[in-house]
């Protein structure tokens, strides 16, 4: 959850995690760019390592290691928040989840749709249409977080149940969408894991050690057989027992307390690094106008805002939810602004939809494009509906 900035005036860690994100964005995209850099970020990423025991062994490069590896342990955090928010938090009652997930699934299918609608079905390119269905949760709530409690606590639950369910589906698309050709032998092994993980839960182990070591046994099987290695994280999050032991400790939510800030401050940024340096030499409006780049932004900032904020209005007009409490219909609107900033996830389906460099950088532009028209818009009347507010507190009373 985001919290207000503090009386002294100290920036909360969703907004530190924000800002840490945004900036090492800009570095990758400077040390593409300038010369005296790009050999050196070019060489880093592409730095060969070798993990071997005996005669197994795993060579990657190491954008690939950031990529399939520390990534893995980001889809581990979502997983342990998912699960804590549908058995005790924004998800666990339809009451609570409803108006969540109408306006995720409208802020999945329209991005979507817009996307493919630029594109052609046909299209080479119409393999991307999940890029903009995704909300990036560490920069929506980092800007959230700047109006501090100007925003009902409400809307900041909204938010945050969202991109929740928002990562589940993107999990799922991964999942179908985004498998290579498959091993027989790999899967084996790998459901041969997820069974040991299930027996561990069921049995009411409650010790870190053997899921860690059923953990990275899964991970290496997935990584191997085809199915993005990142699932891998997924599954281990899920199996994770979120009831307390003996002593009264969760230990899912020992791993997300730990995990969080390590993810905030070490996974994203250095995935952001690795993957937004966007070559802008000879850059053009007409680059800004390919199907590709044009697809990918105007989902995330047109498709997103209609995709959130139409399913969220149709929900309460319709009666089947109830609006977030305390909460303004033109801020729930920015919330559906922020949800159009994809960046993490958004770059990170962008490289599994496609494989060759050109494609790429045209999806970080477009990603780029639409997340900062997004975050910026959302701030801009997060700020002025926060100002009219002000005034109108402000204003004198009228004696009869």
């Amino acid at each position: 959850m985001a919290h207000a900035a503090n009386a002294t005036g100290k920036l909360s860690p969703e907004a530190k995690a924000g800002l840490l994100l945004a900036a090492a964005a800009a570095l990758g995209v400077l040390f593409e760019n300038i010369e005296l850099l790009k050999p050196f970020y070019d060489a880093i990423l592409g730095t060969r390592m070798v993990v071997a025991v005996g005669e197994g062994e795993i060579a990657k490069p190491l954008l690939l290691w950031i990529n399939d590896g520390l990534m893995a342990i980001f889809f581990l955090l979502v997983a342990l928040e998912i699960k804590r928010e549908l058995k005790e938090g924004a998800l666990s009652s339809w009451a609570k989840a409803s108006l969540p997930v109408y306006s995720a699934i409208g802020g999945m299918a329209v991005p979507a749709l817009v996307f493919i609608g630029i594109v052609g079905i046909d299209s080479a390119e119409a393999k991307g249409w999940a890029i903009p269905a995704a909300t990036d949760i560490a920069f929506a709530l980092g800007v959230l977080s700047l109006f501090g409690s100007r925003v009902p606590p409400a809307l900041k639950t909204f938010l945050l149940a969202l991109a929740v369910v928002d990562d589940l589906g993107a999990i799922v698309i991964i999942a179908i969408f985004y498998t290579a050709e498959l091993s027989s032998m790999a899967l084996i092994l790998a459901g041969a894991a997820l069974a040991a993980l299930a027996l561990l839960n069921f049995s009411g182990v409650k010790r870190d050690a053997p899921y860690i070591v059923v953990g990275i046994f899964l991970w290496v099987c997935v990584l191997k057989s085809g199915v993005h290695a990142t699932l891998a994280g997924v599954a281990l999050g899920f199996a994770i027992p979120l009831a307390p032991n003996q002593k009264g400790r969760s230990l899912a939510r020992d791993y997300e307390h730990g995990l969080h800030g390590w993810v905030s401050f070490g996974v994203m940024p250095i995935f952001a690094f690795a993957n937004a340096g966007v070559p802008l030499t000879g850059l053009s409006l007409a680059d800004f106008a390919t199907p590709l780049t044009l697809g990918v932004a105007a989902g995330l900032f047109i498709g997103k805002q209609i995709g959130v904020f139409g399913a969220a209005w149709a929900a309460i007009r319709f009666g089947l939810a109830q609006p977030p409490e305390g909460a303004k219909m033109i801020q729930l609107y920015a919330m559906s602004l922020l949800a159009g900033i994809g960046f993490t996830m958004s770059l990170f389906i962008g490289t599994l939809a496609f494989a060759d460099p050109e494609s790429q950088n045209l999806v970080r532009l477009g990603v780029l494009t639409g997340s900062i028209l997004s975050g910026v818009l959302g701030a801009v009347v997060l700020g002025f509906v926060g100002e009219k507010a002000g005034k109108k507190a402000q204003a004198p009373e009228t004696t009869a």
